[in-house]
């Protein structure tokens, strides 16, 4: 796994929630979610529950933004602290695939199983279009997997 790649997993892999952003009639809307990152890491997992402002906004604009940081609110974060904006589009996952895909959300959130199971609860899937690494507030790396050349 190249060095950006690796970057990028780790963070994923450390941390547990992260910010969801949508968009509400032209304006931006932020939710804390827990996900998981699949494999390949061009796809992450989130749950809700259906009757939420953040899925009523998935259905009328799926593109959507999903940053996750390193920082503990310590003053060595202005130094160290990472952050990772996934950007992509979300949408429900099919019945056909809930099952997998949700196995391997609770093997990440395992807390969660019964709001997970409850009959509201929506399963959604980011399809990452671009990860942006920050570091050092300045220095940005990007991982695009649109791009013809990416190889993700």
């Amino acid at each position: 796994m190249d060095s950006l790649r690796q970057q990028i997993n780790d963070i994923l892999s450390r941390q547990n929630l992260g910010v969801l952003a949508t968009s509400a009639k032209g304006h931006p809307y932020t939710s804390l979610v827990g996900f998981v990152v699949t494999d390949q890491l061009d796809e992450l997992l989130f749950a809700t529950h259906r009757a939420t402002r953040k899925f009523g906004y998935l259905q009328e604009d799926a593109r959507v933004s999903l940053l996750i940081d390193s920082r503990s609110n310590q003053v060595e974060d202005f130094r160290e602290a990472v952050a990772l904006s996934a950007i992509g589009t979300a949408r429900e996952v099919p019945t056909e695939q809930r099952d997998r895909l949700m196995q391997l959300f609770l093997a990440r959130h395992p807390y969660l199983a019964e709001f997970v199971h409850s009959p509201g609860c929506a399963l959604c899937l980011i399809k990452i279009q671009r990860y942006s690494l920050v570091q050092r507030f300045q220095d940005v790396l990007e991982l695009d997997f649109d791009a013809p050349h990416s190889t993700p």
